[in-house]
């Protein structure tokens, strides 16, 4: 072959490779989306990945799509007048599908993004506007000069930590964090006269327990927000009778002195939910929803993550499905629905994921809706289970909005539950909240041993409704009761006519779940002065004689609805105060006492009255019963160390020892 016709072969291949797409039989992946500005899709923006340098260009309806190989991808959205978007740490799985949206903003706008939400993303803009624009065409590539090396790499260098700040105590304190906690207003007591009815939510979340006992274990101080007694009490399982008849769960009552002021008295409610066995179980059609944003990039979140729901995933059957939905700077699948026997495919999956990028949380959870959505089993379990620190600082991230769509998708018989992990950015008052709409629940894991705990060991409980929208309203006996005070569910107080709207949202109840509730009372006989209103004018309450010969201290009520069902069914049934020493009370009374004693001394409660860590560790030691798990022995060391902490952080000339 002569030379001319040898370069003019090359020529064509050369041209020939460079403008064909993937190689046929190479295994490749989609990244899709839409780029717009304001809302409105934008017409003519380019989509770059990087590396490969694979681009598209939107048409009128703001879309594009890139066909690339499986990997690692930045995402450049660029359009002449506007201020381009990089979106890292994009994983393409192969034959997957990845979402990258990118809303940019007009160089002549005066107002971005929101500073709070997305600050990360804007800084990212930066780096992006001088990578692009610092980038030799292909015909032209100048080796850049030492200074230049020097100060792109000082560029692109995460920013150093702050210094370390000294610690009260002595060494060093960690860096201020931003965690976030809701304030709360404690429940204060009502006349029984005034206001005889009480009305709540049941709680089985747990999250505030396991995250407390980090803060502890650290010595770091608690925010009050951080406390919510109902779910230290519902961190620990008590012996209540099992279920039986035509109701999911029994209803068990006591009542004693209170603890912590003998003059006064205290109820315990507790709901036993129906057991079932794992076996047994409706087919389940889960979607594990899994932050990899660089925020996950630490021991304590990622790797912990990927562990627990290994446990998890050991756990199903063949007629269960699992898929695998991750978000950082963009949302994508890493694993479609797959059967539940398939665990290499699915421990495979989780083990390759890796951190990187910020924050598009609600895309994440659009995307789990969906597909949970798409493959709906009728009468089956189907959940998605958000795994996350909390943060999301990109996307559709604000409260009322993630709320609403979690909303809208309860109502199709998709459930959410919300597992939190690590610390520094860990927002518990978001993920409470969008667990309780989501009709689920929400736990922290600080440990494998803790992730045991929610997945494995209370795993039917934690994916398994077996009744919603569960309301207790109880109507105290003004003859018995002077004043009432509900303690902990704060948040879950419901006005007393949603106790018969069927349309109010309330609490679930999932499979042998245990609820414990905790009512102080101050006996109609006593001196103790309560809050009061005025003597009214225009009518007068008074106590009928049927209610003085009563020996009933209240009436407890209950509704709630099968998981599938809108119409709700009512329990009832009355209370007998009986004098019972406190010495006679049940292990359970006496250990939900001790609990709910050690959350309102941490919340230094207008209410503790004589709690004291030594009152705690007395009541919780004598009421530890079995404890096989040692969830119980476990609490006891925490309320040690708690004392030891509050000892340590007395001020210097303070009492050398704590108060007892």
């Amino acid at each position: 072959m002569t030379r001319p016709v040898l370069l003019a072969f090359a020529l064509l291949s050369g041209f020939a490779l460079l403008f064909a797409g993937p190689a046929t039989g190479q295994q490749t992946g989609t990244i899709k989306g839409t780029i717009t500005h304001q809302g409105k899709p934008l017409t003519g923006a380019i989509a770059r990945a990087i590396p490969g340098g694979r681009r598209a260009t939107t048409g009128a309806d703001g879309r594009y799509q890139l066909t690339v190989t499986p990997g690692a991808y930045t995402i450049e959205c660029r359009k002449p007048g506007f201020a381009p978007r990089l979106v890292k740490g994009v994983q393409v799985p192969a034959g997957g599908t990845v979402t990258v949206d990118c809303a940019l903003t007009a160089r002549h706008d005066t107002q971005g993004p929101r500073p709070s939400l997305d600050a990360p993303a804007a800084a990212e803009e930066k780096i992006a506007d001088v990578a692009t624009s610092a980038e030799p065409s292909p015909r032209r590539r100048p080796r850049p000069s030492r200074k230049v090396k020097r100060s792109m790499g000082a560029m692109m260098m995460p920013p150093s930590p702050p210094p370390p700040r000294p610690s009260p105590i002595g060494g060093f304190a960690p860096p201020a964090d931003r965690e976030g906690y809701d304030a709360v207003a404690e429940n204060d007591f009502q006349s029984a006269l005034k206001s005889p009815l009480s009305t709540f939510s049941i709680d089985v979340d747990t999250a505030s327990y396991a995250n407390v006992r980090r803060l502890i274990d650290a010595g770091r101080p608690i925010p009050k927000g951080a406390v919510r007694i109902e779910e230290f009490i519902n961190y620990f399982s008590y012996a209540y009778p099992d279920a039986t008849g035509e109701h999911p769960f029994s209803v068990t009552t006591e009542i004693a002195a209170a603890p912590w002021n003998p003059k006064r008295r205290l109820v315990h409610i507790g709901l036993q939910g129906k057991k079932i066995e794992s076996a047994a179980l409706p087919r389940a059609n889960l979607v594990f929803l899994l932050d990899v944003s660089g925020s996950m990039n630490s021991p304590a979140k990622l790797p912990l993550l990927k562990k627990a729901f290994k446990l998890l995933v050991q756990q199903m059957r063949p007629q269960d499905s699992v898929a695998i939905v991750v978000y950082a700077g963009a949302a994508g699948v890493v694993l479609p629905p797959t059967p539940g026997d398939q665990q290499a495919t699915i421990l495979n999956a989780l083990e390759n994921l890796r951190a990187g990028g910020s924050t598009a949380g609600g895309a994440g959870i659009k995307l789990a809706y969906q597909i949970a959505a798409d493959h709906l089993v009728k009468d089956g379990n189907n959940r998605v289970i958000l795994a996350t620190d909390g943060d999301f600082n990109v996307g559709a991230s604000s409260d009322s909005e993630l709320v609403t769509m979690i909303e809208q998708r309860r109502n199709q018989g998709i459930f959410l539950t919300i597992l939190g992990f690590g610390s520094g950015n860990y927002q518990d008052a978001k993920m409470e909240k969008l667990a309780d709409k989501g009709n689920g629940n929400a736990a922290y894991i600080d440990s494998l041993l803790e992730a045991k705990k929610v997945l494995v060991t209370e795993m039917g409980g934690t994916l398994l409704t077996i009744a919603k929208d569960v309301k207790l309203q109880v109507e105290f006996n003004p003859a018995k009761v002077k004043a009432y005070r509900l303690i902990g569910y704060e948040n879950r107080m419901l006005k007393s006519e949603d106790f018969n709207d069927d349309k109010k949202d309330a609490g679930e109840l999932g499979a042998g779940h245990t609820v414990t509730a905790l009512y102080e009372i101050i006996p109609a006989g006593s001196d103790e002065a309560v809050p009061g209103v005025d003597a009214l004018k225009y009518q007068t309450t008074q106590i009928s004689d049927a209610a003085k010969r009563s020996p009933e201290l209240m009436t407890l009520k209950l509704r709630y609805k099968p998981p599938t069902g809108d119409k709700s069914t009512l329990m009832s049934q009355p209370v007998i105060d009986r004098d019972v020493a406190p010495a006679a009370t049940s292990p359970a009374f006496r250990f939900s006492a001790a609990v709910a004693a050690f959350g309102m001394l941490l919340r230094d409660s207008a209410h503790k009255g004589a709690s004291s860590y030594d009152l705690i560790l007395g009541l919780a030691r004598g009421a530890k019963g079995p404890d096989a798990a040692g969830y119980r022995a476990e609490f006891i060391r925490l309320v040690e160390k708690a004392q030891l902490n509050a000892q340590v952080s007395a001020p210097p000339g303070g009492p050398k020892q704590i108060a007892r």
